[in-house]
């Protein structure tokens, strides 16, 4: 794939990220509690903006969502390695927010902790990708 093309797939990626962490932010203000949504968009936030990565790197992924497998993905000297060791719980999100289960509900804490966590991994790896050309 050409460079060209990448970078397009990869802002494409990035767009859906955003999209996603823009929906969650606009829910947490709402008087209503959307904690399940919020963090199904975390997770989804995350997953999308991890996987943008890896296709700027031009690795493969599985069509998974275990950020954690993701994440391991990405070479070794990408920051978010150390900074984002354990990503289980946000993993956790991708199909427990989404459907009844036997676990508790969503809670605004959960929505909260899962909306800061997407963030960070957002912030990380826009900035990675900014430092090794992304524009």
């Amino acid at each position: 794939m050409s460079k060209d093309k990448v970078f397009a797939e990869t802002r494409r990626w990035l767009d859906y990220a955003e999209a996603d962490l823009k929906a969650a932010n606009a829910l947490i203000k709402q008087q209503q509690s959307f904690a399940q949504q919020i963090c199904f968009l975390s997770q989804q936030a995350a997953e999308k903006g991890l996987k943008a990565a890896l296709i700027f790197m031009q690795i493969e992924f599985p069509f998974r969502h275990d950020l954690d497998l993701l994440r391991n993905l990405l070479p070794e000297d990408w920051p978010i390695h150390k900074a984002q060791p354990d990503l289980t719980d946000l993993t956790e999100w991708a199909v427990e927010a989404r459907y009844p289960s036997h676990n508790e509900e969503a809670t605004t804490e959960d929505a909260r902790t899962a909306l800061a966590q997407a963030q960070a991994i957002w912030d990380l790896i826009t900035s990675e990708l900014k430092r090794r050309g992304l524009g």
